[in-house]
């Protein structure tokens, strides 16, 4: 059976899984990348480096997101989400995105660009050691659908 997500479970599956993927386009360059990442409810979280995704973003600010859990290919779900890019400079706001992702569930096994510290798994109050890009896609629209055959 194919069928549309509820909002809660979009929610959900957005908020449980831990990698997803930014579409963005600048310059005639349409460039589609997994990031590791947070949700909170109203964005995405991500922390990053200089590179190809935040210069287009910076260039282009509208962005889409997807995450899947697929279980095989007769069980799955996905969602899209839309939204704008923003960059976090604000120290509170920072430090909210940051904690969003250190609380994260991560497999025991992780590298070291979803690592936000050498400290890491360590939590703090305070994150002035993270250094990089913190940022988010304030979500603006979200679908989802699935399909889930009889095993």
């Amino acid at each position: 059976m194919f069928g549309i997500l509820e909002a809660d479970e979009i929610d959900e599956l957005l908020k449980n899984q831990i990698v997803g993927r930014i579409g963005c386009h600048a310059d005639g360059l349409t460039y589609i990348v997994p990031i590791s990442y947070a949700y909170d409810g109203d964005s995405v979280f991500m922390h990053t480096h200089e590179g190809r995704k935040v210069n287009i973003m910076r260039k282009n600010p509208s962005v889409c997101f997807e995450v899947e859990e697929m279980v095989n290919m007769a069980n799955w779900k996905s969602v899209i989400a839309w939204g704008t890019f923003q960059e976090i400079t604000d120290h509170e706001e920072r430090n909210h995105a940051l904690t969003q992702l250190s609380q994260r569930i991560f497999p025991l096994i992780a590298s070291k660009t979803v690592h936000l510290s050498d400290t890491w798994p360590f939590e703090s109050d305070d994150f002035p050691f993270a250094g990089g890009i913190v940022c988010k896609i304030r979500v603006t629209e979200k679908t989802g659908r699935f399909e889930n055959e009889q095993l």
